[in-house]
């Protein structure tokens, strides 16, 4: 919790322009470690979510989570993330979303996953581009984030884009020689 706490702090400038909030009438608020926590388990308990920490070094990096899973014909889910603002650039991420993706895909069973970026998001868009995430056009006004509803670029992989494995084909372009 301390650790959370921590990273969460000395991120805030740099994570504050991507993530969502609640538009008005509510209140703005700062969700507490303990509150996202019985959110997060209650997510998980109905199979709407996937929460999972990211480490690094065997300490805590940041938050990997698969959420709007939707089930019956769909099969899917939205990929969200952030990352202390210190490992940013390590590639920490890239491999923390192809190891969700993996395990969504050949553990879980879902279909599709996506992930919805906004177009200045420089970090992120280079995340979804490293691991071969299709694009897949523009959610006008899509989430509600540091006050104003902003728009999303859409990317998405179904399991027929990676049958190996996105983690392994991730680890071969990383690994291969040019």
């Amino acid at each position: 919790m301390r650790a959370w706490t921590r990273i969460r702090a000395r991120s805030e400038e740099w994570l504050r322009p991507w993530e969502a909030t609640p538009p008005p009438p509510a209140p703005p608020f700062a969700m507490s470690f303990r509150q996202m926590v019985r959110l997060h388990a209650a997510q998980g308990r109905a199979d709407e979510a996937l929460p999972w920490a990211v480490t690094y070094e065997d300490r805590l990096a940041g938050q990997l989570n698969v959420s709007n899973i939707v089930w019956g014909s769909a099969r899917m889910g939205s990929i969200g993330y952030w990352l202390d603002v210190d490992l940013a650039g390590r590639g920490i991420m890239p491999t923390a979303v192809a190891m969700a993706v993996d395990y969504c895909f050949f553990t879980v069973g879902l279909h599709r996953l996506e992930v919805n970026i906004r177009p200045e998001n420089r970090a992120s868009l280079r995340v979804v581009d490293k691991l071969g995430f299709r694009e897949e056009g523009v959610k006008p006004r899509l989430l509600h984030i540091d006050g104003e509803w902003r728009d999303h670029r859409s990317f998405a992989l179904t399991v027929e884009d990676v049958p190996e494995g996105l983690l392994s084909r991730h680890r071969a372009q990383r690994f291969s020689p040019p």
